[in-house]
Parts: structure tokens; sequence; C-alpha cells
């Protein structure tokens, strides 16, 4: 087939930073066209291809490109990584990824990742940034606390008590707190205050979000999810209704058990963490939060709490609960106009 033409059923592209290695198939599956192009000259080249189904992996670049492509009026399509690896032959390379790609797009049992609109990028970024500062604020407050060690001096536990008692340590002139270790520690306390301002305007930024979104209000009326998990749902599923149920969703967020099964014989393990680790963590806070919480005798879920409690360890209680809450989540974000119902409290 003519290079020129560009008529192809699907594409399989290989993302890179600056190249971009492209295997085109016929409508039968055949792969008959290669090629590797440059950033700028994809877009040009796909604008002038007819309409394909173009599959991609998973990458930081792959949504803007699904979007670019979507717009030039092609089926964008985006794929984990792990789910296109069994369609690679022979050896590891760029050309055959790109192949491999193409081949797994095909397939009629395909799950693809959502694509997702510039708004619920950009609040999935200040989500992403938000954690890094947190992390940094942990590294180091847990270097400060080793330094001070070193001078024979504690501090207590949690971030609100070290906040307190730094201060106090760096104005004490009578502890074993040396010149050049004071000015080290002194300029740790500096920086942690600089990363307390930015961690506090990420925070109201993404409050701000969860105040100005519709869904985002409507999804704080269950019990255990707050701004954080209401707009890191919004942002991180895309499209709700790509889930045919709210089990689906619990599934893809990893809060459902392993399965190892064979020969007839069910086997159920611990959760698979599959999908979205900050989702995860973020609905499994809430739910031990829930737990300590909410009152049981106006709530419909306090029954149900109570008879799990009796029966289970209070680790699976809170799994299980997070569990529950992303699937009323799931009712409601696929429901117009719908909140949380507390119910009448009924005996599970």
């Amino acid at each position: 087939m003519c290079i020129g033409s560009k008529d192809f059923s699907f594409y399989g592209i290989d993302i890179g930073k600056s190249i971009f290695h492209v295997s085109g198939c016929d409508a039968t599956g055949n792969p008959v066209f290669r090629i590797k192009l440059r950033r700028d000259a994809l877009i040009t080249f796909f604008a002038k291809a007819k309409p394909a189904v173009i599959g991609m992996e998973a990458c930081p670049s792959s949504q803007w490109l699904a979007r670019k492509l979507t717009s030039l009026g092609h089926d964008a399509r985006i794929m984990a990584a792990q789910f296109v690896k069994p369609y690679l032959k022979a050896n590891k390379n760029d050309m055959n990824d790109a192949e491999a790609i193409a081949e797994a797009v095909q397939r009629p049992t395909m799950r693809f990742v959502a694509v997702r609109r510039q708004d619920q990028v950009d609040l999935q970024a200040l989500h992403r940034v938000r954690t890094r500062l947190v992390q940094n604020r942990t590294q180091l407050i847990n270097q400060a606390r080793a330094l001070c060690l070193e001078c024979g001096l504690t501090a207590r536990k949690g971030v609100p008590a070290f906040k307190m008692d730094i201060p106090r340590l760096l104005e004490d002139a009578e502890n074993d707190l040396s010149p050049a270790m004071r000015r080290i520690i002194a300029g740790l306390w500096e920086e942690l205050r600089s990363i307390e301002r930015r961690l506090k305007e990420a925070t109201e930024a993404v409050e701000a979000e969860a105040r100005n979104d519709e869904l985002a209000r409507r999804l704080m009326t269950v019990p255990g999810i707050g701004p954080l998990t209401a707009t890191a749902l919004t942002s991180a599923i895309g499209d709700p209704k790509n889930f045919r149920r709210g089990r689906d969703l619990s599934a893809w967020i990893g809060l459902v058990p392993r399965q190892h099964s064979t020969g007839g014989k069910n086997t159920l393990l611990g959760i698979s963490k599959r999908g979205n680790s900050y989702l995860r963590k973020l609905l499994i806070h809430g739910a031990r939060a829930c737990k300590i919480h909410l009152n049981r005798e106006k709530d419909a879920l306090g029954p149900w709490l109570d008879n799990a409690e009796k029966r289970l360890h209070t680790n699976k209680v809170s799994v299980a609960l997070a569990n529950k809450i992303t699937r009323i989540a799931w009712a409601i974000m696929t429901t117009p106009g719908a909140t949380y119902n507390k119910g009448t409290p009924v005996t599970a």
C-alpha cells in the first residue's frame, strides 16, 4: 500500500519524547506500514490521514495526544502497558512496540483508559503536586528529627507537635546544639515553613474546586468522602459511565479481593491493589474516619458496620467500607442530581 495514501484502519503509536514510531494496519488487521516521525510531523501526518482507530500506551503525554487526535476526527484509544505486552513478538524495540499496540487496539475485549478533559487533567496535576509536597514535608521532618537526635534532642510525634518543638529547641541556648547544627536546623525550619505555605495553597485550591463543582458537592454528601476524595474521583475516573456498575469501579481502584482460582476451586486473596493507588489510599482513610465519626443510629451504614466489626478484623472492615463507599459514589456520579440518602437503619 502506498504510504502517501494513509488509508489504514488501525494505527499503533509508540510514544517517545521527540520521536514517535507508527505502525499502520489495513482493514483485515495486517501490519502494512511503518514510519518514524517527530512530534510536529506526527500531528501533520494524522491531520491528512483518513479517520482511523489509533492506539497508544498510557504514559504522561498519551492524554494530550489522544485529545489532539480525537479533535482531528480519529478514534484515539489508550491502553495500559501490561495489556499490550502479550502482543509483542520477537525482540523489544520501538517499532515492534508500535506494531503490538496496533494489534492490541483491534481486540474486541481490550480494556481502554478513559480520555480525560483538560480540566480533569489540570485537577489531577494539582493533586499530584499536593501529594509531592506532603512527601517533601515528611522527608524534611524526618531528617530534622535525625539531626536533632545527633545532639541528644528529641521532638514529639506528629507534625503539629514538631512545629511547636523546633522553634523551642532553636531558641534554647543551653542545649547541646552546636552553632553549625543550629544553623542547619534553622534552615530546615525555614524550608518547612515554605513547604507548609505551598501545601496550604494547594489544599485551598482543591477545596475551592470542590465547592465550585456540582458533582463534587454531591459526592461530599457520602460519609467518608471530603473535598480531596471527591475531586480525586472526578478527575481520575473521567466518564463514570465507562464502568458498567459500581463494583467494576471498585475493582479498577483495587478494593476487591485478588483471585487465583483454578479447577473450579475459588481462591480469594488480599485486595488486588490495581488501578489508582492514590484514590485507594484516600478512600480507605475516609472509611477509617467514617468508622469513628459516623452516627450509626441515624445512618443506614450503621447496622452494616456493627455487623461487619463483629466478624472481621478492623482493617478488613475499613477496606470493605471503602468498597461500599466507592459503589455509592459511582451511583451518584451516574445519576443526575443524586445525593447520598442516609435512609432508615436496617439490619444487614
